[in-house]
């Protein structure tokens, strides 16, 4: 499943004219991971500087825009949501952000600012929590968070079904599962339930 995530990630940077470097092809499994190992995807515009890290903890395509080059670290874990006692019980999340970790990622992509950013399934619905979540992770060293949901709804809006993305699995999907009505854009959504609760 984590290939699966890291591609979704992937398609994602691609989509926002980002180059992408997954330096690693292999997963580990029974050892502590080295500081390489610690890196999902290494991204980088290809006109290299583009404005000050957003201030904001949450992080899409708009935030996005002005980060020249980032780490990322994807955590799919599609049946959490990232609550304050997951972060106490894996401080593993945190070892991307380790100083041998950012020395590596900097050997790839040069010399200059390096955005850090998890790339999550979900935060707590509470706003409280989900303050206190993301407070916790802007300490830990964190830039910024990106949550599966909105870089899957982002990808969903930018897929025509008229086009064939044979090569790309992640869209194609995407496209097969649009064509059959089985993805919606949010907006319509929100409508057809107004609609169905005016009914009755």
């Amino acid at each position: 499943m984590s290939s699966m995530n890291e591609q979704i990630v992937r398609e994602y940077f691609e989509s926002l004219g980002f180059f992408v470097i997954q330096p690693n092809k292999y997963q580990v499994a029974a050892r502590k991971k080295t500081a390489d190992e610690e890196i999902d995807l290494l991204v980088c515009r290809p006109e290299g500087a583009v404005g000050e890290l957003p201030d904001t903890m949450l992080w899409g395509s708009a935030e996005l825009r002005t980060v020249p080059k980032a780490l990322v670290s994807v955590r799919g874990w599609h049946t959490d949501r990232f609550s304050p006692a997951v972060l106490d019980k894996s401080p593993e999340l945190f070892r991307f952000t380790d100083d041998d970790v950012l020395e590596k990622a900097g050997a790839f992509l040069g010399e200059g600012p390096l955005a850090k950013i998890l790339c999550i399934s979900d935060l707590p619905a509470s706003k409280t929590l989900q303050a206190q979540v993301l407070e916790t992770l802007r300490e830990r060293g964190v830039d910024g968070v990106i949550v599966f949901r909105n870089i899957l709804l982002e990808l969903t809006s930018d897929i025509d079904v008229k086009n064939n993305y044979e090569k790309s699995d992640v869209l194609q999907m995407l496209r097969i599962l649009k064509n059959y009505d089985l993805l919606t854009d949010p907006q319509m959504e929100l409508f057809a339930r107004r609609r169905k609760g005016s009914r009755s």
